[in-house]
């Protein structure tokens, strides 16, 4: 294993902690107690389960390959581009969760112990609870070497057991042996000194007739990669250039999805844009940006006594967000209401307010507007080409489905934009009727056949 020089890497901090709020999304969500209903069900993104349970549960077969997220499997692959030569260094940092089963046992009288949901001791309450150790491994390898075969490197964790005693009892920590692989391979790309990189990992584990919650404790959960090149460059797979576009559409990325991170590429199982971050004013980890922050740390100052000292026992880090919010000074609070951003300066070229009664001539439901020729508005149908720069990521995944307009909206810098429902949507119904569309520029769209009843001039 190599030493950790990916830490040298300008912005690697940064893009380390997007991965950390990326490595505990759904661990322990507000208000952060065992018994809350919402974390009864964990452990959701980029989890690898034993090769064995997976094939026996079809999972692959189930879920496909083609989306990240909450979809399972024994297996996730990176496939990423870089500019650089035969010399230059990978650095790759694989992270990801192992669960660790916490079970309390109470004394009994004659010395023996009894394991037992809680126990109490003193001011402190204990409680059993699966908790989550954050694991990383480092590997480096020469882009020439990958381009003369593939390099796999083992990962191996032994099974553990750690107790620690007090007067009332005791705790138990057991974790369970894991066993993976990382395989690394390149392949020389078309446009000049342009490399794929493909990054694949693989839970080995042997565990099949067993159920979910076992087949767990042999996981690596929310498994994610950062990958660093400091002799070369990074290319978007979001907005590729025009002499890579075709590159970035031969990377084939496997229930993980790689963006650029400053000069490092994080590979999340969480859909993300290139260069996320966490938001400035936020003033510690479980806190995913100002907004919510401030919603999150006034909701957990309302919890009753009772209920902190429940989080408390529930997990150390629902302990440290209860201290972190109770001892927050009054002006880091007040940053956390919210902070504009654009991207570039806004021109108004229409009212910053509508009302129908102050204009009658602004009704989305009845506008329509003039693409490739042809009017557009409600009712019409579309095929979505959503931009490959500069557009929601999730989008890639609507590409060529077919919608219908429900309304063309103009905004108050005088730009349009068109309101649609999906025509293969289950619940396109339920959709039209609590207003809940997905939105697309007039270049996004392609008019399709049999919208001549709808067309009209462009109010």
């Amino acid at each position: 294993m190599a030493a950790k020089r990916i830490d040298a890497v300008p912005g690697f901090p940064a893009a380390q902690a997007v991965a950390d709020a990326i490595l505990y999304e759904g661990y322990l969500l507000y208000p952060y107690r065992r018994s809350s209903v919402k974390n009864r069900v964990r452990w959701q993104f980029g989890v690898l389960l034993p090769e064995p349970w997976a094939k026996a549960q079809r999972l692959d077969e189930l879920v496909g390959t083609g989306v990240a997220g909450s979809a399972e499997s024994w297996w996730q692959q990176t496939e990423c581009l870089v500019k650089a030569g035969t010399d230059a260094t990978v650095h790759c940092r694989l992270r990801f969760l192992r669960l660790r089963r916490r079970t309390v046992e109470k004394r009994l009288p004659d010395g023996t112990h009894r394991e037992v949901d809680q126990v109490e001791a003193g001011d402190r309450m204990l409680l059993g609870f699966d908790e989550a150790v954050p694991k990383e491994f480092d590997f480096q390898v020469s882009i020439g070497e990958l381009l003369e075969g593939e390099r796999r490197f083992d990962i191996q964790i032994a099974g553990s057991e750690e107790m620690e005693s007090f007067t009332e009892g005791r705790i138990r920590r057991k974790g369970w042996p894991l066993k993976a692989s990382l395989v690394i391979s390149a392949v020389i790309c078309d446009a000049p000194s342009l490399v794929r990189l493909r990054v694949r990992v693989e839970n080995l584990g042997k565990q099949a007739d067993t159920t979910r919650d076992e087949a767990l404790r042999h996981a690596l959960i929310a498994s994610h990669l950062l990958l660093a090149v400091p002799d070369g460059c990074f290319v978007s797979l979001l907005e590729p250039p025009d002499w890579a576009e075709a590159a970035a559409r031969d990377c084939s990325n496997v229930r993980t999805f790689p963006v650029l991170a400053g000069e490092v590429v994080l590979s999340s199982p969480i859909l993300l844009y290139d260069h996320p971050q966490v938001a400035p004013e936020s003033p510690g980890d479980l806190h995913d940006a100002a907004e919510i922050d401030e919603i999150l740390s006034l909701r957990t100052l309302t919890l009753t006594d009772a209920e902190k000292r429940e989080a408390r026992a529930t997990d150390q880090r629902a302990a440290a967000i209860l201290d972190r919010v109770e001892t927050m000074p009054p002006e880091v609070l007040t940053r956390l209401h919210g902070v504009a951003r654009t991207v570039q300066p806004a021109t108004l070229t229409a009212p910053a307010w509508w009302s129908p009664e102050a204009d009658a001539a602004v009704a989305p439901e009845h506008n329509s507007i003039v693409v490739s020729g042809k009017p557009l508005r409600r009712g019409s149908r579309v095929r979505l080409r959503p931009r490959l720069r500069g557009s929601d990521p999730q989008d890639m995944f609507l590409d060529g489905r077919t919608a219908r307009v429900e309304a063309v909206l103009l905004d108050v810098d005088g730009a349009y934009h068109l309101a649609v429902t999906l025509e293969d949507d289950p619940g396109a119904d339920l959709n039209q009727w609590y207003g809940r569309f997905r939105y697309f520029a007039p270049d996004e769209v392609e008019p399709l056949p049999g919208n001549d009843e709808t067309e009209g001039d462009q109010e």
